[in-house]
């Protein structure tokens, strides 16, 4: 289970303050996948970047039961200094896992070859993207955090990806941001939609995509 205890976030922007999460309270039950849908901007990445504790929130918490990964694809936690290899190897001992294994599975997967031992500095923003993805897969996680990870990168690597990924979420519980209504289907038992600083969880998937349908029409009209 992860519970979201009076969340609060919150920007300043040239404009004035942006509210994000508005003393947002919400449980993503064990077992279940859940998509977060919301129109661009409403704040759909930090949501998930604060469940993974890569980012804070101005106030409440984040309690949960099991490990959760975080937001796959995301760079910002890997030191740019170190190589590929280097990072794996740091990633294996912060989370107890086998070294050799976790090294040696993200090399075969994220085909870099001979730059998996060289920096991160070097890396074009695909690389990076693509190493993160791999490293993430290779630890066994009870929650996967995704923020659009599913439709990066060229067609074959997407279906190695999502065929990998389907493996490991078959025992793991998914948390998937994306704007693709399909992938959530796909991937998803329910649905939570961010909105105007709100997050409304629905247990019925069919009627969160219908709300979020009429979210967007709204915003058309």
């Amino acid at each position: 289970m992860i519970e979201l205890i009076n969340i609060n976030k919150r920007y300043r922007t040239s404009a004035g303050t942006k509210v994000v999460l508005n003393n947002v309270n919400a449980t993503f039950p064990k077992g279940k996948s859940v998509g977060i849908l919301g129109l661009n901007g409403s704040g759909k990445s930090t949501l998930i970047r604060i469940i993974g504790d890569a980012e804070p929130p101005n106030s409440g918490r984040v309690v949960s039961q099991g490990k959760i990964s975080w937001p796959l694809g995301y760079t910002g936690g890997f030191q740019s200094n170190l190589t590929a290899r280097e990072n794996a190897r740091f990633v294996a001992r912060i989370y107890g896992a086998n070294t050799q294994y976790i090294e040696e599975f993200t090399r075969e997967f994220a085909e870099l070859g001979e730059y998996f031992d060289v920096p991160l500095r070097a890396y074009s923003a695909g690389m990076r993207s693509r190493f993160a993805f791999s490293v993430s897969l290779a630890c066994n996680f009870d929650y996967y955090l995704v923020d659009e990870a599913l439709e990066t990168g060229d067609a074959r690597y997407r279906e190695k990806f999502r065929l990998a990924f389907q493996e490991r979420s078959a025992s793991a519980s998914v948390i998937l941001v994306s704007h693709n209504e399909q992938t959530i289907r796909r991937n998803c038992d329910m649905a939570a939609i961010l909105h105007d600083g709100n997050l409304d969880v629905y247990d019925d998937l069919k009627e969160a995509l219908k709300f979020y349908s009429y979210l967007q029409t709204r915003k058309a009209a």
